[in-house]
């Protein structure tokens, strides 16, 4: 069930800010106010649930809730007799399983990235379709041509951290409230993280993923602020039909081989776009009429998926093409204590870590537009 948040998703936006603007200071008291609403919002949501709790374990699970397994009522009694986590604690792979899943469920950008989770694994092999099979003389050599169409990607060379702080009254209320809070601490936290790696991760060198609105220098490596495609309107009408067609072309172009020779990939249905939560009801505006029946219809041309991150800038949107991005965890989900400096209220701080990886195949599988959205005369913007 998923918990309703009332003061996370503001510190979450106030925390996007502090990455894009904000000093180191700045940012680590964004952070400290993100982790301090989650904790609370989650504490509050899960102190209803229990006073209000009638049902045994049967009615409880068909009503969608979580019932542990004999590993997972062990391993959350010994946290609570611990009060927290060990040196080192691995999570039961039950919950690493549900985590995973309600990050997809409850995050739909994340599900439209293609996020695997592979378990113990921690690298994997992808290629391009082009070229897994090919012709040739019936003894003739093919095996270097195969090859040439593979790539291996490690995942361990960058590690997701999230932290959980973990509320003291929470561990009076038994395992199954304590595994289902520091489930949804972990789910959220590292959401949040693997959010802003995959839209504005700087790459290896500052141990991130690639970002969607980053691109890579073919010759040095550099990983760098994607350049502007150009500026959408979405003005109703032909100019947005043309807008959005040249989007579609733009991300259809792939790049193969080291001459980097472009060649089409199919997008149809596939094309996702991302936009900072501030500009999509203006882009729905423009893209919402009135049928004969007197119903509102939204719809734009080529039918792209629609997703929201605070991670896009406001006045840019972000596209790209399911499928032809990298995003990945692996390895297990490890639980320990945080000894560093970082002051939450009536809370023990530990942290999760995960390996993870994020890219796009290529510098065309996304691209970003600045906006200068069109506005109906008679209508405006709000201020922020």
């Amino acid at each position: 069930m998923p918990i309703k948040f009332t003061n996370f998703e503001e510190q979450k936006l106030n925390f996007a800010k502090a990455t894009q603007e904000g000093t180191p200071e700045e940012q680590s008291e964004a952070l400290q106010n993100m982790l301090n609403a989650l904790a609370k919002d989650v504490e509050k949501d899960i102190m209803n649930q229990v006073n209000t709790q009638m049902a045994d374990n049967v009615v409880l699970q068909s009503r969608g809730q979580n019932v542990l397994t004999s590993e997972e009522t062990k391993f959350f009694n010994a946290v609570i007799e611990e009060g927290g986590f060990k040196d080192t604690d691995t999570l039961p792979k039950t919950t690493q399983e549900r985590v995973f899943e309600d990050l997809k469920e409850e995050h739909p950008l994340l599900k439209h990235l293609g996020l695997q989770n592979l378990g113990a694994v921690t690298e994997f092999i992808y290629g391009d379709p082009e070229g897994m099979a090919v012709w040739g003389p019936l003894f003739g050599e093919i095996k270097g041509q195969l090859n040439a169409t593979f790539r291996k990607e490690k995942i361990e060379q960058l590690k997701l951290t999230a932290f959980v702080p973990i509320a003291k009254d929470m561990l009076k209320l038994g395992p199954k409230w304590i595994e289902r809070y520091v489930r949804t601490i972990i789910k959220e936290s590292m959401a949040v993280g693997l959010e802003r790696g995959y839209v504005a991760g700087r790459g290896d060198a500052q141990h991130e993923p690639i970002g969607l609105l980053k691109q890579v220098d073919k010759d040095t490596g550099a990983v760098t602020d994607k350049p502007s495609s150009g500026t959408l309107t979405f003005k109703p009408g032909r100019t947005t039909i043309n807008e959005m067609k040249g989007v579609i072309k733009k991300l259809a172009i792939r790049p193969v081989g080291k001459d980097q020779e472009k060649k089409v990939r199919k997008v149809a249905g596939k094309v996702v776009m991302v936009t900072n939560p501030f500009d999509t009801f203006d882009i729905q505006a423009n893209a919402t009429v009135q049928n004969a029946n007197g119903v509102y219809v939204t719809n734009l041309p080529f039918n792209p998926i629609s997703a929201e991150s605070v991670f896009v800038p406001q006045g840019k949107v972000a596209f790209f093409v399911k499928g032809e991005y990298v995003a990945a965890v692996g390895g297990g989900l490890e639980v320990k204590q945080y000894k560093e400096t970082l002051a939450l209220e009536d809370a023990d701080v530990f942290i999760a870590k995960q390996f993870a990886t994020g890219k796009p195949k290529d510098n065309f599988a996304s691209q970003v537009y600045d906006l200068d959205l069109y506005l109906a005369e008679g209508t405006g913007t709000v201020e922020g």
